[in-house]
């Protein structure tokens, strides 16, 4: 029965993040202004529509999305008699019921500015994010554990180093981003790196050169996710394994003959990675937050560039998606942080 509270930690945050995305369903839905909806709709038909098309092609169109349905099964309207306001029950026939439906059969519907296939949107959206934040992820994640290893043999330059990433740290993701972009990818400075996109306008190139062009032109996207990612995480692991070093256990291991680096790579870093567990269960859905910034700065078509432009156009679908995406993420990281636990601290099984 160990793997039980797993699951119902499992179960639970599931139901969170389905409360979480109702909620931004039932919300957008609510908020949607129907004129510029038919605008976005419309634009690029190229004719003057008469009254009577106008109004059979709005029709046409509420009744293709749903939106000529009631939002949620029970609404608040007014009574004609007495106008007085009254629950009024709907059925299923109602927007959040369609749209549940067809999110447990893995439709996620059909974006209201172009009619194509949110998860074919997203596919597309995914295939430039995922190389972005996965590269950004490893590259921190080593970066953090090598700069913590090579502070702990070398404690005259710990407080230097600290006081760098403590700077660092302080810094918000833009401010970097831009740093680096007039820095690196300035005709006037440094021009090692392209400003914006991902070279796709370029002529074609050979499969076996096509990822290290794709790294050429993520250098500077991943470098900013790393740089705000890398000082947290550097602080907190540095901090508990300083404690850890401190412990008697540690003693007892020197007194043994145990060197340095036995000493803290195989009985102070184990358990000095308990307390960071939960910094790394975020690192991924930070990630993916905070390649929002990136990528509309960079000018990288992935899923930063469809939220802003999703939510300028009002293409709430498409926005659903990619934050429920989100959400689902964290979720998964949250789960992933629970079985390392598990996995680095067998007390934990104890006493679950």
């Amino acid at each position: 029965m160990a793997g039980w509270p797993l699951l119902r930690y499992t179960i639970r945050t599931l139901l969170a993040a389905w409360l979480l995305i109702s909620s931004l369903f039932l919300l957008s839905r609510a908020n949607t202004d129907q004129d510029t909806f038919l605008q976005n709709s419309t634009e690029g038909n190229g004719r003057l529509l008469s009254a009577a098309d106008q109004v059979r092609t709005t029709q046409q169109l509420l009744r293709r999305y749903g939106l000529d349905m009631p939002l949620f099964y029970v609404t608040l309207d007014s009574a004609a008699a007495s106008g007085r306001l009254a629950w009024r029950w709907h059925g299923t026939r109602n927007q959040y019921h369609q749209w549940f439906r067809q999110l447990l059969a893995g439709d996620l519907g059909t974006s209201y500015r172009d009619g194509a296939p949110v998860t074919e949107i997203l596919g597309r959206s995914l295939s430039y994010t995922l190389p972005l934040t996965l590269l950004a992820a490893l590259v921190s994640t080593g970066l953090t554990l090598g700069l913590v290893l090579w502070l702990s043999y070398r404690p005259r330059w710990r407080s230097i180093w600290l006081s760098g990433l403590h700077f660092l740290q302080a810094l918000p993701l833009f401010l970097l981003a831009t740093g680096l972009l007039l820095l690196l990818a300035n005709p006037d400075v440094l021009a090692w790196f392209p400003a914006f996109g991902l070279g796709l306008e370029d002529e074609a190139v050979a499969w076996w050169q096509q990822p290290g062009r794709l790294l050429y032109f993520l250098t500077l996207p991943a470098l900013s996710l790393v740089l705000v990612t890398v000082p947290g995480l550097v602080v907190q692991l540095n901090g508990t394994l300083q404690r850890e070093l401190q412990q008697p256990y540690i003693a007892t291991a020197r007194a043994k003959g145990a060197g340095s680096s036995r000493v803290v790579r195989h009985h102070a870093l184990r358990n000095a990675l308990l307390p960071t567990i939960a910094l790394l269960s975020a690192l991924f859905p930070n990630l993916v937050a905070g390649a929002t910034i990136v990528e509309v700065l960079f000018a990288l078509p992935g899923m930063g560039r469809l939220l802003a432009d999703s939510a300028a156009a009002q293409d709430y679908p498409v926005l659903l998606a990619a934050v429920g995406l989100v959400a689902l993420v964290r979720v998964a990281a949250q789960v992933l942080a629970d079985a390392l636990y598990l996995a680095l601290d067998p007390r934990i099984r104890m006493h679950a």
